[in-house]
């Protein structure tokens, strides 16, 4: 007798704690599912090539083209002529000579273009899906939670049943 009044108490207390625990599914139709989406700024680098040049380039003064060409025309200008014509010419041969040797010497040279590649940065956004707020009526109530997921029609909730002391 004292076996079977242990096994009774043993089975109903087994069963207690199963009415009180046990886990159990069941669908919800859903009222509404809104996707949410959140804002993402991306940095990013814009490029483009450009045509640069096309113009002259100034150098340094030099005296050398002058030197050469006052030489140069002081000679040609000593062969003409005679006497004072002949020093009258070596110096305007000298002068011009002088003066378009600098010329030459110190014009502007020209440079050809060239392709430059200039980037700047740029802040660009897209909308991301994060989830969705969704809303399904369980006996009789509307409740609103938040799902990674688009549940569709119906959404399977997990259902914890707990006791009264609980």
């Amino acid at each position: 007798m004292r076996t079977i009044f242990t096994f009774a108490i043993a089975a109903t207390t087994g069963l207690t704690g199963l009415a009180t625990a046990a886990d159990f599914t069941d669908t919800a139709p859903v009222i509404s599912s809104t996707p949410i989406y959140r804002q993402i700024s991306e940095p990013r680098q814009e490029c483009w090539t450009e045509t640069v040049g096309s113009g002259q380039v100034r150098q340094e003064k030099s005296y050398g083209g002058a030197v050469i060409g006052g030489l140069a025309g002081a000679l040609l200008g000593s062969q003409v002529g005679q006497g004072n014509g002949r020093t009258a010419a070596a110096a305007v041969g000298a002068a011009t000579g002088a003066l378009v040797g600098d010329r030459m010497d110190n014009s502007a040279q020209e440079y050809a273009p060239r392709q430059v590649q200039r980037c700047h940065q740029v802040e660009t956004s897209r909308q991301e899906l994060s989830g969705y707020n969704v809303v399904y009526r369980f006996h009789g109530r509307d409740i609103t939670t938040t799902l990674p997921y688009n549940p569709g029609s119906y959404v399977r909730l997990g259902i914890n049943v707990l006791g009264a002391g609980s």
